[in-house]
């Protein structure tokens, strides 16, 4: 089957033109609630470059942080398993669960899980998986996977999830204020959590010193499993490292003004050991890190703590939707990432950005995205087929760039053709640019031309 491509995919999305425009308008809105929180920190720039640094020392001694995080965390009576990929990390739970005779499965939100497909894999092994996050658990009622890393359900409005939760949890028919579905909500997982065996959390930051890990949430639903169930398995890439417990207070810092403009997460819970009588079980998985490391071009990709931040505020991702990306992470990150995973199938993704730098300028650990998508680009154009058409045009373009006396009369016959050609041949099936904006107004004369007449 024929993948689509980003603008095929994002067509669709802008067909509703009023949520389009909402989508733009709320992802903006979280953006300059980080914009104002990151304002009120003086030392901002001084934590983002020390988070930075750190995430470069993680990623030049990655080897020795691991080895010394499992051995700190088997001294801790936890069992550190090792998946290569997705199929082992699938695995690993399954044996976990079936070796511990576990029913039921509460899950807090988990970007990891959802990248190696856990979900999928238990159902058809006829576990019934809860999310436990609420915006998880709504696209989760709706057969959907998660449109932002931070804010899974952000595509859906208040109207949509009403009509969601009356058909699977019965709220009144209509109904959309926000607080009687998130009562409803409530009311609805914590049977969920008393009856689970077995929480799965992801890691937001794991610290080789002690072998210790941090989930943070905002709804406290990790807690709520990890502390009723007997088994808790948490699931965490291998690149979630940090070297000391020092280190946290500058990432959790930046994490959540980063993601949602709020000071700190309401819950950043420690992990080390397992309680008396119960399992902890850390599952440390590759499925394709080891490879981005070995790419000199995008390792610092690796960087990334998964805030959202590029997300919220990019232009084509608040404009063409999260699923217009078709992999697990979206947006300018997810643009770096997933290349490295399929060049073809996500060959398009690089190019689904203006290169403003607007995404490396709110990046807290400073990856420097839109150079990366610039790269990307080259790698992309040298390696896959981009089609007759577009190699042609391109020949054109680079032969008339490269001679001033081509490009000067070049410019003259589009300013002159411009003037009189009527709309309805401008517009044609031919300018994609044009489908859903005006042309500039055609100038009298070029820049250079103007600059003779006017340098003196």
């Amino acid at each position: 089957m024929k993948e689509h491509t980003h603008a095929q995919a994002a067509a669709e999305f802008i067909k509703d033109d009023a949520r389009t425009h909402w989508h733009d308008e709320t992802l903006w809105h979280v953006r300059s609630k980080r914009d104002l929180s990151a304002q009120g920190i003086p030392e901002w720039e001084t934590l983002r470059d020390r988070a930075s640094a750190t995430k470069d020392y993680v990623l030049s001694h990655l080897g020795e942080l691991l080895e010394q995080f499992e051995s700190n965390a088997l001294a801790n009576g936890v069992e550190v398993l090792w998946a290569k990929d997705a199929k082992e990390h699938n695995e690993h739970v399954y044996r976990i669960l079936q070796e511990n005779k576990v029913e039921n499965i509460v899950k807090s939100k988990s970007i990891l899980t959802e990248e190696c497909g856990l979900n999928h894999y238990l159902e058809d092994k006829g576990y019934d998986v809860v999310d436990t996050d609420l915006g998880e658990r709504i696209i989760q009622f709706a057969k959907q996977a998660p449109s932002h890393i931070v804010l899974p359900a952000i595509h859906l409005k208040k109207q949509d999830i009403g009509e969601i939760f009356h058909k699977h949890i019965g709220t009144d028919k209509g109904a959309s204020d926000p607080g009687y579905l998130t009562e409803a909500a409530r009311q609805h997982l914590r049977k969920k959590f008393v009856e689970a065996n077995a929480a799965i959390t992801g890691v937001n930051f794991g610290i080789a010193e002690t072998g210790g890990f941090v989930v943070c949430t905002n709804e406290g639903n990790a807690d709520m499993g990890t502390h009723l169930a007997d088994i808790h398995i948490a699931c965490m890439g291998i690149e979630k490292l940090i070297p000391r417990a020092a280190d946290l207070g500058v990432f959790l810092r930046l994490l959540a003004r980063s993601a949602t403009g709020q000071s700190i997460t309401n819950y950043s819970s420690h992990f080390h050991k397992a309680a008396p009588g119960k399992k902890l079980y850390i599952i440390l998985v590759d499925n394709g890190r080891t490879e981005q490391l070995a790419r000199e071009d995008f390792k610092n990709s690796l960087k990334c703590i998964r805030c959202g931040a590029c997300m919220n505020t990019c232009p084509i991702y608040r404009r063409s939707g999260g699923y217009s990306y078709n992999s697990t992470v979206p947006g300018p990150i997810g643009s770096i990432l997933s290349p490295g995973k399929d060049l073809k199938k996500f060959s398009t993704l690089p190019f689904a950005s203006t290169l403003c730098g607007s995404c490396s300028d709110v990046c807290p650990v400073k990856i420097n995205i839109h150079e990366q998508l610039y790269k990307w680009r080259q790698v992309i154009t040298e390696n896959v087929d981009m089609g007759a058409s577009k190699r042609l045009s391109m020949r054109v373009a680079g032969a008339t760039f490269g001679k001033p006396v081509l490009y000067d009369l070049a410019g003259k016959m589009a300013r002159t053709a411009l003037k009189f050609t009527p709309d309805s041949l401008v517009y044609s099936s031919l300018n994609v640019w044009g489908k859903h904006r005006d042309l500039p107004e055609v100038p009298k004369e070029s820049f250079k031309e103007w600059y003779k007449k006017n340098r003196n």
